[in-house]
């Protein structure tokens, strides 16, 4: 089965949750983003990392606004699943944008990165990755891959989302070019769901578009209510 979840941020409690348990390495857990679990390197890093790649499960992930890219970018890229990914061990993939990913009989196209809210405060620290950015040959490519299969796919996992949903959520929000890219996938793209990460609330926005945060969810169980 194929889990979702929002940014967890290096929360390595999100993965000792008691349900998780049952699961096997049929199971995947997708992330949208700010992952988190590659930051520094300190040691407490590490030992979650150990933690992560003793799961049965298979954890895949996004790219946030809230990653080392250096770190990330380290990883080699191999085949997977119908796709390129990074791949951080035998059950950890960073899934690449504009990738289309054939997962349990699903079509799953992933887009990560954005633009973080606080990127003045990053920046004065060091911390902020201007990887984090899509670039324009990003967004073709993925609007190349999206048109090689008639614009149709099962699942849409993204950090961002698209101008209309993220006003829906903040109606008073600012928005950026990510947004303004995926707006266009709300009207061009057939899709039975899309769930994204960064806006940090549980809440339906429509019958197919989902912002998830901090609950694990069966990517095929969500249905509409105003908060989930």
């Amino acid at each position: 089965m194929i889990y979702v979840t929002g940014d967890t941020h290096g929360d390595i409690n999100r993965f000792k949750k008691r349900e998780l348990r049952k699961l096997t390495s049929k199971d995947y857990i997708i992330v949208c983003g700010d992952f988190g679990f590659f930051w520094d390197k300190s040691q407490k890093e590490l030992e979650n990392l150990e933690f992560l790649k003793e799961q049965k499960y298979n954890i895949l992930f996004v790219d946030g606004t809230h990653e080392n890219f250096d770190i990330l970018e380290s990883f080699p890229t191999v085949e997977f699943m119908g796709g390129k990914a990074g791949k951080i061990a035998n059950n950890i993939y960073h899934l690449k944008r504009g990738e289309i990913y054939h997962i349990n009989g699903k079509f799953i196209f992933t887009f990560g990165g954005g633009v973080s809210e606080d990127v003045g405060q990053l920046m004065d620290t060091g911390t902020w990755f201007e990887q984090e950015l899509p670039s324009v040959e990003e967004m073709k490519y993925a609007v190349e891959n999206l048109k090689n299969i008639n614009c149709e796919v099962d699942y849409i996992i993204t950090h961002e989302t698209s101008a209309t949903y993220k006003h829906k959520i903040w109606r008073n929000c600012t928005t950026n070019p990510v947004n303004d890219f995926l707006e266009q996938l709300v009207t061009e793209v057939r899709f039975e769901k899309w769930f994204f990460g960064n806006l940090h609330v549980e809440f339906a926005v429509s019958d197919n578009a989902f912002s998830v945060f901090e609950e694990i969810v069966p990517i095929d169980g969500i249905r509409k209510s105003r908060r989930f």
